[in-house]
Formats: structure tokens, sequence, C-alpha cells
């Protein structure tokens, strides 16, 4: 029987082993031994805490180590952790299809399971492009996504997301979609009329609603968007909302759809659906959608799935995270923290090195005005450093600095995170000057 040696430390022992996402392992940081989690605060090994005030890569709604949800899995372990999903069911699969679907923003009747947002959002452009060939429409080809998108980082999200660089290295095998702005005030008018010319041969068109987060919490606004998707669907044209990061309170309502009058199609959900918990992902279809796949022709079967497909254990805690949400408490907790996001965006009004502050629901972002725009700015990794020094956890896009913390967190813990943020610009702003 093979053991682990407990002499190195577990930095070392990562060092010999691991391969960490989004990390340049020739010159990174060690990476911090976290032991604990609860609330908002992480503990590394030497007991020193950290405020995590981006949700842990924005999944972490309710906070760490949250008892009520660690008790609903542990009660479903010990009945069910894990089978098949082709030929069988579960309660906490339907229980959860059963009080999700009320909840969306649009006409929706059907659940997809996969596990992860970029999943979620694979299954969605496989359901929208065989929607037409089971149609029998081959004129319907192009797909349609917004410039400076993000939908994940497996080749069918990568191929609907902004060329970049986290594209790069891939670019020769990727499809290629039509590109458009988000729509505003100064073009809706030319996306309008670009739709009434080329509508006829768009299959669908995908989109981040109100919140384009890895692409630089880019934020734009409900009514142009609600204009946009009604010249869509005037055309025909299936709309896929990616909310797998706007959907579960981040905007201030349950879903950015929830702000529009005009609904998707096929929604992605994921990252909060569990609370932070688990791994898992939902795509959920309209019946039109989904009636174009029932046939005698087993050939117009969506053959899609994964091993761990309606998990029950990610289910229940899906379950137990859509109890907390929706409480009175964390609802009111989004307010007051949007609240307080606004008086700190007012004091960022004062420095001449922060520019556009922008806010929505639990979300504030803002640039740091030195040197180049963009995700390998420097800026970055230093504000992670001295944050990390003073027992916060920030990892800014580059320039463009964010927070984005659990509803959970305490009025204190905030203010401890904006006087950091608001000494660290003041430095950077008297030198200079």
């Amino acid at each position: 029987m093979q053991t682990r040696s407990t002499s190195k430390s577990l930095t070392d022992r990562d060092h010999q082993v691991i391969w960490h996402p989004y990390t340049q392992h020739k010159h990174k940081l060690s990476p911090i031994p976290v032991v604990q989690g609860k609330g908002s605060l992480l503990w590394d090994d030497k007991g020193k805490s950290y405020i995590d005030a981006i949700s842990s890569w924005w999944v972490n709604i309710h906070g760490h180590g949250h008892p009520y949800i660690a008790e609903k899995i542990y009660e479903q372990a010990l009945r069910l952790e894990h089978v098949i999903f082709t030929g069988f069911t579960h309660e906490p699969a339907v229980t959860l299809a059963e009080r999700l679907l009320p909840l969306l923003p649009g006409s929706f009747s059907k659940v997809f399971y996969s596990d992860n947002g970029s999943t979620a959002v694979e299954v969605a452009i496989k359901m929208a492009v065989q929607y037409w060939k089971n149609d029998g429409n081959a004129r319907r080809r192009k797909i349609l996504a917004l410039r400076n998108s993000y939908h994940g980082d497996t080749f069918g999200s990568m191929s609907v997301s902004e060329r970049s660089i986290f594209t790069a290295a891939f670019r020769d095998y990727l499809f290629e979609p039509v590109f458009i702005d988000a729509p505003g005030g100064q073009n809706i008018g030319e996306l309008q009329a670009f739709l009434r010319e080329q509508g006829e041969d768009i299959a669908c068109f995908i989109y981040e609603p109100l919140l384009q987060a890895a692409g630089g919490m880019h934020m734009y606004e409900a009514p142009y968007l609600d204009m946009l998707l009604a010249a869509a669907k005037q055309q025909g044209i299936l709309c896929i909302a990616d909310e797998v990061l706007t959907g579960f309170g981040r905007t201030g309502e349950l879903f950015a759809g929830s702000y529009l009058t005009q609904q998707a199609d096929i929604i992605c959900l994921s990252k909060g659906l569990t609370g932070g918990t688990m791994a898992l992902g939902v795509t959920a279809a309209t019946e039109q959608v989904f009636e174009a796949f029932l046939s005698d022709d087993r050939r117009k079967t969506l053959f899609h799935g994964h091993s761990f497909t309606a998990n029950p254990l990610a289910c229940t805690a899906s379950l137990a995270s859509l109890d907390l949400l929706l409480a009175p408490d964390c609802l009111r907790r989004i307010r007051e923290i949007n609240t307080r996001h606004s008086a700190f965006a007012k004091k960022l009004g004062a420095y001449d090195v922060i520019r556009n502050v922008r806010i929505l629901g639990t979300v504030i972002a803002f640039e740091v005005n030195l040197g180049e725009d963009g995700y390998i700015n420097a800026i970055g990794a230093e504000i992670t450093r001295e944050a990390m020094e003073h027992g916060i956890y920030l990892r800014p896009l580059g320039n463009t600095v964010y927070i984005m913390p659990p509803y959970c967190i305490t009025d204190e813990e905030l203010e401890r995170i904006y006087d950091f943020l608001e000494a660290f610009i003041k430095d950077k702003q008297k030198a200079r000057s």
C-alpha cells in the first residue's frame, strides 16, 4: 500500500504533483494551503484568515462550511450517492427541476443536467444547432455572440467567446461565430438592421445578460438587450442566456433575465447553483425546443451526457442552497451589499487613477488607470499579493478590480476590503502625481 510522505509541507507536495488552472508555473507564487472555511473566511495551515472577497471564483454565495447544506449532503450520501441518469431517475433531480423551473425568467419546461458552466453552454449550443437540423432547416448555420464575451474553456464555449489570451492557442481549431458589440444607445439601430438582413441565416444568439464577467466585468443596460432580443425573436433566432455567473442573486434579482421583458429559449446555470459546494450544471429549455427532439427517428435524439449527470449529492446541495437563497434574510443581505458598494463607489470618485466604477447587484468593479488595459496588466497580481498580506483574497482581471462577496459577508468584513483598496489606490495616486 502506498503512503504519502508527511515530512514535506502541503505546498511542497503540491509543487510536485499539481497543475493549477490559469497559472504560469514558471513564475507562480507558492499556493497557500487552505485547511478550513467558514462564512466569508478561509484559514491557512498557519491559522491566518482571509476574507474571500470573490466567493472562490464566484460560486460560493452562502459562505463556506454552511451547516445546512453540509447536513443535507450527508443525509443524501447515506441514501444514494450516484446512479446513472439514463434509464433511472431520483428524487433530488426531479425536485430540483420542479423547484427551479418556476423561478427561471422565461417559459422553460425541461432541465438537462451536466456538471459545470462550460458544459452547460456546450449543451445549449448543441440543442440550438440540432434544433434546426431536426427541423430540416439547412440554412440556419450561423451562431451570433457578443464581443468581449466568455462562456467557458471547452471547445464549443471557447468558440462563442471573444478571441483573447484564453483562446489564442486554439484559434485554428474553433468554429467562427458572428460577433457583434453588446447593445447600447449608440448601436442598437444598427444591430436591429443587421438582424433583419441576416436573421434567417442565424441559428442562435448566445449572450451573458447585463454582465460580461471574465471579459472585464463589462456591464450593459437591460432596455437595449430587450430591444436586441425582440429583434432576434422576430427573426426566429433561438436565444441562449448564459446565466452561469449572473444567476442566483448576483445581479440583485434572482436572475439577470428578471430585468428583461424578452426571455431566452435556453438558459445555462452553474456556479451559485449548489451554493459553491459541488459541481453541477443546468441547461433549461422551452417546450418548443424540447419538442424538436421528439421523434420516431432516433437520430433526432440529443446525444449528450456525462457520467455524473444529475448527481444526487449535487442536486441535494442545490435544493439546500435554494432554501437559503429564498429566505428573507438572504434577499435582504443582497440589497444591503449593493447599498454598501454604492457608498464605496462615491469614495472612489475622488481618485483620478480610478475610472469606470460600476455596480450591478452584489458586484462592484472599476479599472486602475495604470498601464495597458487587459488581463495581463501586472497591477492585478500586485493587488492580490498585497491584499493577501492584509488577510483579504482579491483576484483582479488585470487592471479590472472587482468585489463579488458571499452574501453572508459582514459589514465589518466589507469595510476591511474597501479600506484596503482605498489605501492601495491612495498610494498609487500619490506615486503618479
